[in-house]
């Protein structure tokens, strides 16, 4: 059991001790996917939803649950954040929205959690202000992208690139 970091030697679960570790630059993207009918996709691009602007909201959302993720996920580490971004990637032909997360912090540890779990609830937040008009939304390919500091070093998703450019990103 020892592989597993949130277990002790006798398989319960504990928050890891990071009291020892040394602050470092630590940085964190996620990414995701949420697909639409045509008619919901067309609605978010011109604001025509009733609920008002879905993509500035669920950025805020996003935002806001990356700084809470240690209250939603056990075992997290309550953390002070120091950037958050969230973007969205609109794919007319596809009908869907990719979302990705990027969080960054000077810490003892990551922050791939708060990255994944901004991803998550934008996502959802596109489903709630548009499940009146679509409720066949499918949310999709949450993962994490690449993350870098701390013990592990760097990792980087063998299939990064969702070949769109920072300035394409609403």
């Amino acid at each position: 059991m020892s592989d597993f970091t949130h277990m002790d030697d006798k398989g319960h679960a504990r928050m890891v001790d990071i009291s020892a570790k040394s602050s470092t630059e630590r940085k964190a993207q996620a990414r995701g996917k949420i697909s639409m009918t045509a008619d919901t996709f067309e609605k978010i691009m011109t604001n025509g939803m009733r609920k008002g602007n879905v993509l500035e909201t669920a950025r805020i959302a996003g935002i806001m649950a990356a700084k809470k993720t240690w209250e939603l996920i056990p075992l997290c580490h309550p953390i002070q954040i120091s950037h958050v971004q969230v973007n969205f990637y609109p794919d007319a032909e596809a009908h869907s929205i990719d979302i990705t997360a990027s969080v960054k912090i000077n810490d003892r540890t990551g922050v791939e959690m708060e990255a994944l779990t901004a991803v998550s609830v934008a996502a959802l937040t596109i489903y709630d202000m548009c499940k009146s008009h679509d409720r066949g939304m499918t949310i999709s390919d949450i993962c994490l992208v690449e993350k870098s500091g701390g013990k592990s070093g760097v990792y980087v998703r063998p299939e990064n690139s969702h070949g769109l450019s920072e300035s394409e990103a609403r």
